[in-house]
This record gives structure tokens, C-alpha cells and sequence, in this order.
């Protein structure tokens, strides 16, 4: 394998190679967890049951069952849009996604056949055979903004290992990336290879590994992580990131180091196309800018503190592992967002 050239301002190593289900104890038909992006699970003590329709859906074609961990990807994935109204196909009732709305029309059914397709519990189904599905699959990874970040792309087929995190996908003339890592599924492996493959599979923290060995392999991809990320899954990982930060990737990607969700979480910045993929360093709510106080895993205040940090990186758009994407018409938008959100959490600071 051709041998990568990173620079950092101090050393990195690198290293190349290769549910029992319960009955819960009350009346209720299913136990579940608090909510926060997918870490919520839903368990099922009648199997047979699992995958019916959930009585909140509208009638229709499409419906969500019970498995659904509200990880919102089908919300944020197909959205419709009705007069100068935003609704949603999917919507959150009781700490789970159900339809809100059937859709109407071609691109709507679409989008929602995306999500189908993305859910990581695959808690999305229709009642009469999609016979469109092949074509649907076809359309991955999809293209965020065609004419601002034309080359930047979202892999969909979320994990269930990660939590229903999202990937993304970057074509380059340098190598192609992949962002954090999609469940692996054939399909959207042949659609990457059609598109140039993958150089690099970039991990920003241990959460969101999921399948990344079977992708490596198909691909012949080097994957990068943080040392401190390193677990035994992820032992074999080519480049393992270490000393100070900021470490380049060719001209145009810098990785930054954002430790707080986790001791070794990193940031990818897109320097040409002003784009920062955060993994769960930071994400857009839709009330604003946010992270997940709840799943924090090493440090809140030390996760602010580098997300102040990010005044300085000249970006207009944020592409999370969990949560919502966020774009700004121009820098100095962001940095008002940033210091909005950064007030409202001064007291964890």
C-alpha cells in the first residue's frame, strides 16, 4: 500500500495493517431509555411484535415499527417542504419517529425511500413492495449542496453501531475520503468504487467506527483515528494520530484535535470548501448550535473550551456524526452562532 504523508507540528505514529432480549418487569409491551440521538433502544420482549406498525403513523404506505431508536436521521432526511411551511414525512412521537406525512409526490417518496434505506435499525418499511428500491439505491451517496460543496456527499446506510451516526463522503483529486464510517452494504461499495474509491477513511472518535474494517478491506482505504481512540477494534488502524494538533492531509484537509466528547476526538476541516466535519464534537438542533451534555464521555467545559477554538477556522458549514447540519451564509455568521451558543452554556464553562 502507498505509503501517506501527513504533517504535524510534533510526531504521529503510524502502524500499518491489515442482545439478549428481556422481558421488562412491568405491563408494558417494550422498556426503553432516555432519548438522545439513537443511544436510545427500544426492547422488545415479544418478537413477533417488534416490527409492527406503531399506531402513531398516519395511514399510508409508509409506517415506522417499534425498533425505531429516534436517532432523527429520517427526520432530517426527507423533509417536505408545503407553501412556505417546512413539515417533515417523519416526526417524533413518544421518543420514536412516525410518519407525519405520506408522500406526495416523486421527490418526496424518494427521500423518504432514503431513509428507509439509512435507518440503522431498519425501522422503516412499507406496506406494499418498493419496487423502486434498486433505483433508490442508486441515488448513494447523495450530493449535500450541488452547487456550493458539489463534491461533498452523505453516504446514508447509517450503523446501529454508531448509533445511527451519520458518514460522509469526499471526492478528490488528491484521494477520496470517507468521513466516519457507514453500516457496509454492497451496494452503496459499488457506487463509492464507480466514483474513484476511497483513499482515506477518516474516524473522528471511537463511537463511530462501525463497519470500518469491512470497508477498508473492499476498498483498500488507510484508515486515520486519534491514538487516544484506539481500542481493539480499531488496533489495526494504519495512521493513528498523536501529538499536537493540527496534522494536514495534503493542501487541502487540516485535522484538528477537539477533545471533550471524548479524550481523542478530531475535526476535519475542508479548507478549499470552508466545510468542518465535527463527529459529535458539535451538531445543529433545531433550536441552534448543540452537543450532548448527556453523552459526554470525557469533559463538557473541556469540549466548549475547544469549541471556542473554532473561531479561528474559517468554515461555513458543520457535518456531524449525530445531530443536524448546520450552514451559514458566511464566516462571521458562524462566529455569531458560535458565541450565541458559547453564551447560553457559560455556565458549564
Amino acid at each position: 500500500m502507498m505509503a501517506m504523508t501527513i504533517a504535524s507540528s510534533s510526531t504521529m505514529h503510524i502502524q500499518l495493517g491489515i442482545t439478549q432480549l428481556t422481558p421488562p418487569t412491568n405491563t408494558s409491551i417494550f422498556t426503553q431509555t432516555n432519548s438522545s440521538f439513537g443511544r436510545n433502544r427500544v426492547v422488545p420482549f415479544a418478537l413477533q411484535t417488534k416490527k409492527q406498525r406503531r399506531p402513531q403513523n398516519i395511514q399510508g404506505d409508509f409506517f415506522v415499527d417499534h425498533t425505531c431508536i429516534d436517532c432523527d436521521t429520517c427526520r432530517w432526511m426527507a423533509p417536505v417542504t408545503i407553501s412556505t411551511l417546512l413539515n417533515e414525512t417523519f416526526t417524533q412521537v413518544d421518543d420514536m419517529s412516525a410518519v407525519y406525512k405520506q408522500p406526495s409526490c416523486e421527490d418526496e417518496r424518494l427521500r423518504a425511500l432514503q431513509a428507509l434505506l439509512s435507518c440503522p435499525t431498519s425501522s422503516i418499511h412499507t406496506e406494499e413492495p418498493a419496487r423502486d428500491i434498486v433505483q433508490v439505491q442508486k441515488t448513494f451517496p447523495i450530493a449535500i449542496d450541488v452547487n456550493k460543496i458539489p463534491d461533498v456527499y452523505h453516504c446514508g446506510y447509517h450503523s446501529e453501531k454508531s448509533f445511527g451516526a451519520a458518514s460522509y463522503f469526499i471526492v478528490h483529486p488528491e484521494g477520496n475520503i470517507i468521513v466516519d464510517c457507514p453500516r457496509y452494504t454492497e451496494s452503496l461499495a459499488r457506487n463509492i468504487e464507480m466514483m474513484g474509491g476511497a483513499r482515506y477513511m477518516f474516524l473522528t472518535h471511537k463511537d463511530d467506527v462501525a463497519d470500518h474494517a469491512k470497508w477498508s478491506k473492499r476498498l483498500n482505504c488507510e484508515r486515520i483515528i486519534h491514538v487516544e481512540e484506539v481500542t481493539g477494534s480499531t488496533a489495526n488502524v494504519e495512521i493513528k494520530l498523536d501529538g499536537r494538533s493540527p496534522w494536514s492531509l495534503g493542501e487541502d484537509f487540516t485535522l484538528h484535535h477537539t477533545p471533550g466528547h471524548t479524550t481523542g476526538s478530531v475535526c476535519l476541516f475542508y479548507k478549499l470548501k470552508k466545510v468542518l466535519f465535527t463527529g459529535d464534537h458539535l451538531f445543529n438542533s433545531e433550536t441552534g448550535l448543540s452537543i450532548s451534555e448527556k453523552y459526554n464521555f470525557y469533559s463538557v467545559p473541556i469540549q466548549l473550551e475547544n469549541i471556542r477554538k473554532l473561531l479561528e477556522l474559517d468554515f461555513e458549514w458543520i457535518l456531524p456524526g449525530h445531530g443536524r447540519r448546520a450552514s451559514f451564509k458566511d464566516v462571521a455568521e458562524k462566529n455569531n452562532a458560535l458565541k450565541t451558543f458559547l453564551s447560553s452554556k457559560s455556565e458549564l464553562c
